[in-house]
């Protein structure tokens, strides 16, 4: 047990003391948001994507557009990149919170 617990600390060591303390935030604000039953979209920035079958997808939450083919759009969410790949993929409409994707949705990944 004690090799385990000694490697977890370890790897939390191994962590510039900027991400402890953003992980110690963050944490913090999971825990309130929690406990009082609040939305986690809107107070933590998290981006919702709804996805209708495979030929829709409504993003929400975003901050941009970093790559868009017809192939692949890629897109700067509020914590982290979403990719959506797939064939013929068209950003119907866009706006500074929401945007709507149509076409063949094969995978959507989500990077940090």
């Amino acid at each position: 047990m004690r090799k385990k617990a000694n490697r977890k600390t370890e790897s939390n060591w191994n962590r510039t003391r900027e991400e402890r303390e953003d992980a110690r935030r963050t944490s913090k604000k999971e825990l309130v948001v929690e406990s009082l039953k609040l939305p986690k979209d809107s107070l933590l920035g998290a981006s919702i994507l709804t996805l209708t079958g495979n030929t829709e997808v409504f993003v929400e939450n975003y901050k941009g557009i970093i790559e868009y083919n017809s192939q692949m759009i890629l897109l700067q969410g509020k914590t982290c990149k979403i990719q959506i790949c797939g064939k013929r993929l068209n950003i119907v409409y866009y706006t500074n919170e929401d945007m709507k994707i149509s076409g063949f949705v094969e995978s959507v990944r989500y990077f940090m």
